[in-house]
């Protein structure tokens, strides 16, 4: 995995909770989606990527969380994503459309989801 990016899992309920800090662009998505790919690998229904600590996210990045929904959905599982409304990111999914094809929450405690 590049330095830039780090991926950590973690189970709340029946949901599994993938938490990503650092950069996600071009040297590293592919080993992102690996690492989140790997971290998926359970019974929950839902999972959740919180991307609040994440301070960069080019087009590569927005095309591995379309490929990791389309993952997601072989399993029947639901993914989320957590972004911050004042997240560096969060000005990036919206323009890219991520928030009408994955669900984008505020906080990770089960805010309302943020506007498409």
């Amino acid at each position: 995995m590049s330095e830039i990016a780090d991926v950590v899992a973690l189970d709340v309920a029946d949901m599994r909770v993938v938490q990503v800090r650092g950069e996600i662009d071009l040297s590293n998505a592919r080993d992102v989606l690996d690492e989140i790919g790997d971290a998926v690998r359970s019974g929950a229904t839902t999972i959740t990527v919180d991307l609040s600590a994440v301070s960069f996210l080019d087009s590569s990045g927005i095309a591995m969380l379309f490929q990791l929904r389309q993952r997601i959905a072989y399993s029947r599982q639901e993914l989320r994503l957590v972004v911050p409304p004042g997240s560096p990111i969060r000005r990036v999914l919206e323009l890219t459309g991520v928030p009408q094809v994955i669900p984008v929450m505020d906080t990770l405690e089960g805010g309302p989801p943020g506007p498409p």
